[in-house]
């Protein structure tokens, strides 16, 4: 549900985008995403469980302003969408070009203290963020290439974008318990008692 809440600007913004003005649902993007993060300092949720938000925050102002500036233009209007995320994309691959996987922040207001500086954990995170980074990069390659070569494709869009949130976010819920389950498993083996009696 975390991640659900942290992608609130970009599902509001793909549902408006093409349905309405795009200057709309850009600003529409923008003023939820400083409304998300607002509310969410408000209630002591840390700047790096936002990564998302704010990342949100910096694409839909710059994309509003662009809108604003070149109202008539067809490109802002038919690849806002894709663009978006495109950007997603940057952000989650730069977070782990950098080694700070953006999921990290997140998964901290989950997970106790005592297990945010293991290996396990940074390498869950890493693949989680590696999972959403693939996601948004098929996600906004596929919007623009249906775009493109399929204009009046836009059922298969939204149901592009629908598979690049959802199926990321239930491998987010899953993968923790399964890497958990690896690492433990040979552990688990070394500890058991020995029969010696065969």
């Amino acid at each position: 549900m975390q991640y659900l809440r942290s992608f609130l600007p970009w599902i509001v913004v793909s549902i408006l985008v093409g349905s309405f003005d795009a200057r709309l649902g850009l600003g529409a993007g923008l003023v939820v995403a400083l409304a998300l993060i607002g509310y969410q300092r408000a209630g002591g949720r840390p700047w790096d469980a936002q990564v998302v938000e704010i990342s949100a925050t910096l694409f839909f102002a710059v994309a509003t302003a662009v809108a604003c500036a070149a109202p008539d233009s067809a490109f802002v209007e038919d690849y806002a969408s894709a663009g978006s995320s495109l950007w997603l994309a940057m952000t989650a691959w730069g977070s782990l070009a950098v080694g700070r996987p953006f999921t990290l922040g997140i998964a901290r207001t989950s997970v106790p203290s005592e297990h945010w500086n293991t290996p396990l954990f940074l390498s869950v995170n890493k693949a989680i963020t590696a999972v959403w980074a693939a996601a948004f990069t098929v996600t906004g390659a596929g919007s623009a290439l249906l775009h493109r070569y399929q204009p009046d494709s836009g059922g298969a869009r939204t149901a592009l974008t629908i598979a690049g949130i959802v199926l990321p976010i239930l491998f987010t819920i899953r993968y923790p318990d399964i890497a958990r389950s690896r690492f433990l498993a040979p552990r688990q083996t070394a500890a058991a008692p020995q029969d010696h009696t065969k």
